[in-house]
């Protein structure tokens, strides 16, 4: 024993030799790359499936569409302007939302609406778990409703199909719920990007709005299932942008930079107004005394007048947006489109039928810009506003002030059309639109809908602070090693003599140093056992085999303890296989209260000495006046 230093005859070692090695003791920290390669690949693979499922739903929009307006089985896009159909196009909308609303009673209520919402709640309520029959429901509900003249866009139900696929893929598989949101946001992301091929917005629309944080395990599935949808656009769709603007956008001035951030703070009191709109139209459909299963009925009823009066409103209205974006179409056409389209999209989503939202604001958005920028250009003529540029950072303004997604409204913008100048007025307006929207509006038109269930989204992704603070910074090295030989009772009555040296738990080695375990002091009050046992004879020791190094972080540390259970981690050093202390869960809860103090301390220390601030009022008080 002569390797151990001894206190009242209990054998203590001051550190673990490189015993821990012979021993084939190891770190059981998960491999995570494994993981990760793992993830990316389901990614990528969920990418190809959304790709066809997203050519197959436009196709079927396409059918539906020509067998409602044109009775042909084709499908080669006829349109809808050129319907002869009169007053009868009023009730096709109608009968679609009768399919959508028994769709959702018979089915599931999780069909209504545009999907994001519905994904976020299932992410922070339900482990990312969404139910597998939203997979098939949601493209199918959405195709009615959209092909029968709903002025929705196709790419909320792939977005919301895309997360619905990955989750029911995640809920098939033995991986954590962390690692399901990522490929619940992995579909959703794919999605997009299959029916508009930006996957850079993509994938900060999902950093945005689903996964709330940025990190490698999470970017790394998400960029590689948007790079694969990427590919899925170009196979299934074009190679060139989806909203494309012929003419060359040149870098705008000073002045128009200025125009345009006005357009973005006009806009985005109009984004609270359109949030604010919709969920009011909500509230009063649930006044009235029928069954909510024929609301949407209603809603495409309303949809049909509309488009009796303009049928440029009905449908996806992609083509619409492209118009306004050239800066050709009459002002007047462009502000009529803008405000008919308001009436028909917030009357129809409101009711609680299929379809997404990206592409109707879009459209309102480019018409107000189009509206904003003609009236500037009439008064500033020589400012240098266009009216392409000003209808695109109209759009995306709406959207930033509507759903908070700043960045993927800018990114969205400049991939959409190919315009890399188009990047700082859409800076400019989105920014000056999101701030708006921050202090005007609560919630978003993507967060209100789960707001009023009670559920609290994340309005903030700051890097995880556990992960910036090494274990070696937080953990007790003044820690007492026992032998597996001690007795229980030579143990006890150390425990008595030597207060000084008590603490709730020791680590227990063999007498060469190898690591043994950990024996929890609490076990030796018990009064069944037999004092002149070992700890080795006595079963106290419990058994592990898992550790953390010194230069590991503190989150890495807390999830080995929460996976092994643990309530004390041993610290070793990674070249000797030493120890050097222990961690526990007070230690890690020292390190969140050390945190709070210091983001709640507003203190500050002035950079101006005292006596200098004394000598200037001393000198103030003794000047004369003139």
């Amino acid at each position: 024993m002569s390797n151990y230093k001894s206190i009242s005859n209990i054998p203590v070692a001051v550190s673990l030799e490189s015993t821990l090695k012979e021993e084939n003791v190891r770190s059981k920290f998960n491999n995570n790359k494994r993981r990760l390669i793992y993830i990316s690949l389901l990614s990528i693979c969920i990418a190809v499936v959304i790709s066809i499922i997203a050519k197959a739903l436009m196709m079927l929009i396409t059918l539906i569409t020509n067998l409602s307006f044109y009775g042909e089985f084709n499908l080669k896009p006829l349109g809808l302007i050129n319907n002869v159909l009169g007053w009868w196009i009023v009730w096709i909308p109608a009968i679609g939302g009768i399919i959508v609303g028994l769709t959702a009673y018979f089915g599931s209520r999780g069909i209504q609406g545009h999907g994001i919402p519905e994904a976020m709640e299932q992410i922070l309520t339900n482990k990312s778990k969404i139910n597998p029959v939203l997979t098939f429901l949601k493209p199918l509900s959405s195709a009615i409703a959209i092909g029968t003249g709903g002025p929705f866009g196709a790419e909320g139900p792939i977005i919301a199909t895309g997360g619905s696929l990955g989750s029911t893929i995640g809920q098939f598989l033995k991986i954590t719920s962390t690692e399901r949101k990522i490929l619940l946001a992995s579909g959703a992301a794919a999605g997009m990007t299959v029916i508009f091929g930006t996957p850079l917005a993509s994938l900060f629309l999902a950093i945005e709005l689903l996964l709330f944080e940025y990190s490698p395990r999470s970017i790394i599935p998400c960029v590689l299932a948007c790079i694969t949808a990427l590919a899925g656009y170009h196979l299934f769709f074009r190679s060139t942008p989806v909203f494309p603007i012929d003419n060359l956008i040149s870098a705008p001035s000073n002045a128009a930079l200025f125009l345009y951030s006005v357009i973005g703070v006009i806009v985005g009191l109009v984004s609270v107004v359109v949030t604010k709109a919709v969920y009011w139209i909500e509230d009063l459909f649930y006044k009235i005394p029928i069954h909510w299963m024929w609301y949407p009925a209603i809603g495409g009823l309303f949809a049909g007048f509309i488009g009796y009066l303009s049928p440029h409103t009905l449908g996806v209205g992609y083509d619409n947006i492209t118009d306004i974006l050239s800066g050709e179409m009459a002002i007047k056409s462009v502000l009529l489109l803008c405000f008919l389209k308001l009436v028909s999209w917030s009357v129809s989503l409101a009711s609680g039928t299929s379809g997404g939202t990206l592409a109707p604001l879009m459209t309102i958005g480019g018409g107000i810009g189009a509206g904003l920028g003609f009236l500037f250009m009439k008064i500033f003529p020589d400012s240098g506003v266009i009216l392409p540029l000003a209808a695109l950072t109209g759009m995306m303004s709406l959207f930033a002030g509507a759903s908070r997604a700043l960045i993927t409204s800018v990114i969205f913008g400049v991939e959409a059309t190919g315009q890399l100048n188009g990047l700082f007025p859409l800076l400019a307006s989105c920014s000056g639109s999101f701030f708006v929207s921050f202090f005007l509006m609560k919630n978003t038109i993507m967060t209100e809908k789960i707001a009023r269930r009670g559920v609290k989204t994340p309005d903030s992704y700051e890097p995880d602070f556990l992960e910036e603070i090494s274990v070696g910074r937080i953990m007790h090295e003044n820690t007492l090693v026992i032998d597996e030989q001690s007795s229980i009772q030579d143990i006890k009555e150390a425990l008595k003599t030597h207060a000084d040296i008590y603490q709730d738990y020791f680590i227990v080695s063999s007498h060469e140093g190898a690591y043994k375990g950990i024996l929890r002091v609490k076990k030796l009050q018990s009064s069944t056992l037999d004092v002149k046992k070992s700890l080795k004879e006595s079963g106290l020791i419990k058994m592990q085999d898992v550790f953390t190094y010194e230069q590991e972080n503190v989150k890495e540390a807390m999830e080995l303890m929460i996976d092994e259970g643990l309530q004390v981690l041993p610290v070793i050093t990674h070249d000797t296989s030493q120890l050097k202390g222990i961690v526990t869960y007070s230690d890690i809860i020292n390190v969140f209260k050390t945190r709070f103090e210091e983001e709640r301390d507003v203190s500050s220390k002035s950079i101006i000495p005292k006596s200098f601030l004394k000598f200037k009022g001393h000198h103030l008080q003794n000047q004369k006046p003139d």
